[in-house]
């Protein structure tokens, strides 16, 4: 009687820090993104027979339809998952740069705003002098 030795459980994803659900699904459209590259041309392939048809795209891009599946099957992988994680945090700085981009030109926009009607300016915010109000 020979004993077999059981298969050795699959390793832990590589990035075990807990996102929020935003951030999951940031990672998951980054996975999408990816998977779908690795077979853009099969989609491509079933999204041209499938064209201009409703019931009839199930039977008639078949083949296109079960390509398109294997591949994605193939590559929608737990590696891949992990290598969206990886990819999403290198991107962090990038992410992190453009919000506060974002924020400044939102700061201005509002700055322009209450300059063009004559607002007092919000808190913690240089308003035009005295006499740039009188001009008005």
């Amino acid at each position: 009687m020979a004993t077999s030795k059981p298969a050795p459980l699959p390793l832990p994803s590589r990035n075990p820090l807990p996102l929020s659900a935003g951030q999951e699904q940031q990672v998951r459209d980054l996975y999408y993104k990816r998977v779908r590259g690795y077979c853009a041309d099969e989609i491509r392939d079933f999204a041209s027979c499938a064209l201009n048809r409703t019931f009839s795209a199930t039977w008639a891009c078949r083949s296109q339809r079960l390509s398109m599946n294997k591949c994605m099957i193939a590559h929608a992988t737990q590696e891949e998952q992990d290598a969206a994680r990886e990819e999403w945090f290198a991107s962090a700085d990038k992410r992190i740069a453009e919000r506060e981009a974002k924020e400044r030109r939102k700061k201005e926009q509002e700055k322009f705003h209450r300059e063009w009607w004559g607002m007092p300016p919000a808190t913690g915010e240089e308003g035009p002098s005295g006499d740039q109000r009188d001009k008005r």
